[in-house]
């Protein structure tokens, strides 16, 4: 069949992870999609990409990424994230609504889209946050197209975004169908504990002040919400042992995820080296909960792994705790942090692929990516697992300057990423020109004449 064909990209005696596991095959594009997998050694194409010795991994794809336009410029922006993202194998990311101003309605995400084109290096779709000001549309705006879904505060918010009594939650669980992200934390019990850091504090004490029942008690009142109204929902970075038991019992309407710094940093140790660097919401927390979430990756209880990018600049995160922000970078990173653990044997890579590709792609209905079969679309994280390197401040992109790994060193690191069959960075350059597109799902609204 291949020899009827001219492929436009041919990836050359690489190891795949395929549904069917890892293989040693080769992989045909056209017009942007996987056309055949197999022996393609004498096949004809316009570019050929010598993949030996290296593993071709469906495109990750970062469904927790904050990147601050429009608003916060200063910090982070769509052009720089998606370098960012792409730099470290990531294929397409979904951004959070707490932007000033937030996106809430079609013109809001409209904006997004548009300042995406011709700047953004990924594909990527944005999250509608619920609010009381658009409570009524929900519905209508979760299927807008370059929508990923409505995304629910319950604590930690910014501008209009929170939604915590439990009739406003009941009202947004019912106004739509697809599957929400929650970011639950308390609301209430954080307010009653902040005195005891309201003076200032270490930041060793964020874990204590936002301790592990203001997230127990959030992520049980969102799955009792979501059992009631039978409303498919997504807890945002778990990151206690605690939560696991009540998501393993709501599996059927629950997803969950954690992070690459939940996994990796534990307290106290990370506050002592890092300070308000190691500061994020939920919180990096004490060795047995990092334990207990690999736990969770390890049971299956986890589905994804987002970097809940959120960069703050060091002048901001100099602030005395707790006015400090939090948030860290962490797009760029994911990868490498990640395969330093499968080669460290925490997870194996078919897992990795699993928690970055197959699982977001299957919560959030993606139409066309997340697995390496023919007629998806050519999105491939190519690594080489032998690859050591030390995370640097000049490897990064983030318009922030710094991350939580900086002078780590890592087993296994991005070497290419390619996005619907087009190179986008090689080597550790990025290559061409932005070429980023909206996601599409299958659960949203295509218009009119628009192709497939």
């Amino acid at each position: 069949m291949s020899n009827s064909q001219v492929f436009d990209l041919v990836l050359l005696g690489g190891t795949v992870v395929t549904p069917a596991g890892q293989e040693r095959v080769d992989i045909g594009v056209i017009k942007g999609k996987i056309a055949e997998i197999g022996d393609l050694s004498s096949a004809e194409a316009a570019e050929t990409f010598d993949a030996g010795g290296l593993h071709i991994l469906p495109g990750v794809i970062d469904s927790q990424v904050h990147f601050r336009e429009p608003g916060l410029e200063h910090k982070e922006d769509l052009a720089c994230g998606t370098a960012a993202a792409a730099l470290g194998g990531v294929t397409g990311i979904f951004e959070m609504p707490n932007t000033q101003p937030n996106t809430l309605f079609e013109e809001d995400l409209n904006d997004k889209l548009s300042r995406c084109e011709n700047r953004a290096w990924t594909d990527h779709a944005f999250f509608i946050g619920a609010s009381d000001e658009n409570m009524d549309d929900l519905a209508e705006l979760e299927r807008l197209p370059g929508c990923a879904g409505i995304k629910i505060f319950m604590g930690s918010s910014t501008g209009s975004l929170l939604v915590e009594q439990p009739e406003a939650l009941r009202a947004v669980l019912t106004n739509g169908t697809r599957r929400s992200p929650v970011h639950a934390e308390d609301e209430q019990r954080l307010r009653e504990r902040f005195e005891m850091v309201r003076d200032g504090a270490h930041p060793k004490m964020h874990p204590e002040w936002r301790d592990a029942e203001a997230a127990v008690l959030a992520t049980t009142r969102i799955c009792a919400l979501a059992r009631e109204t039978g409303r498919r929902v997504h807890v945002l970075h778990i990151s206690t042992r605690d939560e696991l038991p009540i998501l393993e019992a709501n599996k059927e309407l629950i997803t969950c995820e954690t992070t690459p710094q939940h996994l990796t940093l534990s307290a106290p140790d990370c506050y002592e080296r890092l300070g308000t660097l190691a500061q994020m919401n939920p919180p990096v927390r004490s060795e047995e909960h990092r334990l207990g979430l690999w736990e969770g990756v390890r049971r299956g209880i986890i589905d994804v792994l987002g970097s809940d990018h959120a960069p703050h600049t060091l002048e901001e995160k100099g602030k005395p705790y707790p006015q400090s922000p939090s948030g860290m970078p962490g797009v760029q990173t994911l990868v490498p942090v990640m395969l330093d653990h499968v080669n460290k044997g925490n997870l194996t890579l078919e897992r990795f692929v699993d928690l970055t590709a197959h699982g977001p792609a299957r919560i959030y209905n993606i139409a066309s990516k997340g697995r390496i079969v023919c007629g998806y679309d050519a999105d491939f994280t190519v690594v080489d697992l032998e690859r050591r390197e030390v995370i640097s401040k000049d490897w990064l992109a983030s318009k922030c300057g710094w991350s939580p790994f900086e002078g780590v060193e890592v087993k296994g690191w991005p070497v290419s990423t390619i996005i619907r069959g087009n190179i986008v960075m090689r080597d550790g350059e990025l290559v061409g020109d932005p070429i980023g597109q909206p996601v599409r799902f299958e659960d949203t609204i295509v218009p009119t004449g628009r192709e497939d």
